[in-house]
């Protein structure tokens, strides 16, 4: 599907401490005429980062725009005052602002100053009367299945209405959960080649809880985790709320390279491994059976617990046998039926080592008390009666309809993705960066999210985008957005409009 891209190794990203939030001091306006704020307060904390002092600056403004700390259109210190008050050069904090202005986090103003650009994750803005709507392909929802689940659902409650025992499922079930439902989160997890027992396994409101429960439980502030040198947006964001620091290790088209894990561990510090073998979130990339079982053999040399986000693995055909099935005693298997069956269940099951499973459930008590029974008693009828299988199918269907749309789509282009993937990683020539080019894409129509979004370390990420094609409710909606894409792609760039300075 295209050919290989192969994303850049990342440093090391220190403690994600909270930074002094911006304060909005003064208004004033661009020439034409939009409100913009100037945070002539905003100082970034780079006391615990590693690294260039110019890259730590550039980083604290692509997390700060992430997390809200700096609103899109404010205007940021200048030169001379931020250098003051960081004790640096102003060359210092000038290269800090080229840098951010590169990955196209800020724009320049000849005699007015560096003002934030509009960050992406958000929202799309409601287009203009009379413009063309905007096609986004930014969320990495599941492809409708043929016939949607209306019906299916209907017939599923109807059916636990009439139960006998409809009271039990308002009630508070055990922290781990049912016994039934657990039993039926093994089933699942069993068909991806991973042989648990019903007793180990938790069941959690979704895959990001049980990632929570697991970090919650076992790390604890300041601890070292690592992860792909491109990875999941929720760990990033985990790692924020728990105070942990993340390490990205070197990846090739087949994902994290078994070496570099090795070397990072005999660098001392690294409590846990977080990693999605099974198309990895960015890239697509796949770990091979051999190196699955290479990361679990160098994982247990160096006594360091395994959470595998395994939450694509039933889309391959035949799944592969995920890295926690080789050392089930350091492992931590989370997946869901989120990308499966359906987002909204928030339904996802983890598979602990055994004897673990209780300091599990005091996490998730401590949490949400219980996954909802009524939601997992759902997914547990589906799993039991075929409709989970049935369901998978089609949205395994529909995703590989949907790859060769965009596989004759960007013919030419250079991205990477599995052929029942919902997503692509597409690569960009230069000068374009990640951010630079989201901004042009959704200018053109179309809404990607820039590689800095999935990024652990300093350093500039790669130039590319991440393209879901699950979102757009019709293949001929997914159709319109692929092509203003790759017009976009083919369009050269603006470099005042851009913001490539």
């Amino acid at each position: 599907m295209g050919r290989p891209l192969y994303p850049r190794s990342r440093a090391v990203q220190p403690t994600l401490a909270p930074r002094i939030a911006a304060r909005h001091s003064s208004v004033d306006r661009r020439p034409a005429g939009c409100q913009i704020v100037a945070v002539t307060t905003w100082t970034p904390e780079i006391a615990t980062r590693g690294g260039p002092v110019y890259l730590s600056i550039a980083d604290a403004i692509a997390e700060d725009l992430g997390t809200g700390r700096l609103a899109p259109g404010a205007r940021l210190p200048t030169h001379r005052d931020l250098a003051g008050r960081l004790g640096v050069t102003v060359g210092t904090v000038s290269r800090a602002y080229a840098e951010a202005a590169r990955r196209g986090l800020v724009s320049g103003e000849v005699g007015r100053g560096t003002f934030v650009r509009a960050r992406f994750g958000d929202v799309v803005p409601a287009p203009s009367a009379g413009e063309p709507s905007v096609v986004d392909l930014r969320m990495n929802h599941p492809p409708p299945p043929p016939g949607g689940l209306r019906a299916v659902l209907q017939a599923t409650l109807s059916g636990v209405a009439s139960r006998p025992d409809l009271a039990g499922l308002m009630a508070y079930p055990p922290g781990a959960g049912a016994a039934s439902h657990r039993s039926a989160g093994a089933d699942w997890i069993r068909r991806s080649g991973h042989d648990v027992r019903a007793e180990d396994v938790l069941v959690c409101s979704g895959g990001q809880h049980a990632m929570t429960i697991v970090f919650a439980s076992l790390l604890k502030a300041g601890d070292l985790v690592l992860t792909e040198s491109l990875t999941y947006p929720g760990m990033r964001t985990l790692a924020a709320l728990l105070h942990l620091r993340l390490q990205g290790l070197a990846m090739d088209e087949h994902g994290v390279k078994p070496e570099a894990l090795d070397a990072a561990c005999r660098g001392g510090g690294a409590k846990a491994l977080y990693c999605l073998p099974t198309i990895q979130n960015p890239t697509a990339a796949v770990v091979p059976a051999e190196r699955r079982r290479e990361i679990a053999r160098i994982a247990g040399s160096h006594g360091l617990v395994v959470v595998e986000d395994d939450i694509h693995a039933l889309l391959p055909r035949p799944p592969l046998a995920p890295i926690s099935s080789f050392a089930p005693e350091i492992s931590y298997y989370v997946t869901s039926t989120s990308k499966s069956l359906a987002p909204g269940l928030r339904v996802g099951y983890l598979a602990a080592p055994p004897g673990t499973a209780e300091r599990m459930a005091a996490a998730i008590r401590a949490t949400t008390w219980m996954a909802a029974p009524l939601l997992a008693e759902i997914a547990s009828s589906w799993i039991k009666d075929g409709t989970a299988d049935r369901v998978l199918e089609g949205r395994r269907a529909e995703a590989a309809a949907r790859q060769e749309i965009a596989r004759t789509t960007l013919a030419g282009a250079r991205y990477q993705a599995h052929p029942f993937g919902y997503h692509l990683w597409l690569g960009l020539k230069e000068p374009w960066t990640g951010e630079a080019f989201a901004a042009h894409a959704l200018h053109r129509g179309v809404a990607v999210t820039p590689s800095g979004v999935f990024a652990v370390g300093h350093g500039p990420p790669p130039a590319a985008v991440r393209v879901c094609l699950g979102g757009p409710r019709s293949r001929a909606e997914l159709e319109k957005g692929l092509r203003l894409l790759i017009e976009a792609v083919e369009t050269p760039p603006d470099r005042s409009a851009s913001g490539i300075l």
